[in-house]
């Protein structure tokens, strides 16, 4: 039961009718927009997002798809790719599948997983993440993951991050239904790295990219990011 309302999400977002379902999926449970005007509608860019629930696991995407009138690929967790039914949708939807933990061959997967963002980036699609890689169940911000900025940097495609506000209130970890929570999300300015275009790519570089993305994003939900 916990998992229902991402493989509702899923599937909602795969099937034909998402553009009439979304809406009523969001829109109760959600308070306010901010930002709509900093959306990009001429280049890729790279969703980057706090984590704090499955119910912000939609938001970003199917708030910014339909002003672009693109497809938005995610990078999504591989456990999710195990059940025939979500393995279909996902597959219909074009996600990603991010190898979290030590499993076998977790590195090899995860290599190809980047080589595939890279790729729709290439092509002119755009890519969502979450760089903390999992939910906070307090809605804080964890320490993020450097793939974020390493793909940034390859493709030469700015960030747009994105703040949302009171989610894991809405759908707390280890809750099935939605409560009588509304959420906030705030879109941020987009952040480019041509400053960084000349420098080697290397562990310090990806970390110090990666804090100055958290950082916006953490401006945008009024915490500050500290690691």
């Amino acid at each position: 039961k916990t998992f229902l309302m991402p493989y509702l999400i899923v599937l909602t977002m795969a099937y034909p009718i998402a553009k009439l379902l979304v809406p009523l999926i969001y829109k109760p449970w959600t308070r306010k927009i901010d930002g709509l005007e900093n959306i990009p509608k001429d280049m890729p860019f790279i969703i980057a997002s706090n984590h704090a629930s499955y119910y912000d696991a939609l938001l970003p995407a199917v708030i910014i798809a339909p002003k672009i009138n693109k497809k938005i690929q995610p990078l999504v967790n591989s456990f999710y790719w195990k059940p025939f039914i979500t393995r279909f949708f996902l597959d219909l939807w074009e996600a990603i599948p991010v190898y979290v933990g030590k499993g076998k061959n977790a590195k090899e997967k995860n290599m190809k997983a980047f080589e595939k963002a890279l790729s729709y980036l290439k092509k002119g699609e755009s890519i969502m993440i979450f760089p903390e890689g999992a939910r906070s169940s307090d809605g804080k911000l964890k320490k993020a993951y450097t793939g974020v900025a390493r793909l940034a940097l390859k493709s030469k495609v700015p960030v747009l991050p994105v703040g949302v506000i009171d989610s894991n209130k809405v759908l707390p970890v280890g809750k099935m239904l939605p409560r009588f929570k509304r959420c906030e999300v705030k879109i941020g300015k987009l952040i480019h790295f041509d400053k960084y275009s000349n420098r080697r790519i290397n562990d310090k570089l990806l970390e110090e990219i990666t804090r100055s993305i958290m950082k916006e994003i953490a401006k945008l939900i009024g915490q500050k990011y500290n690691y």
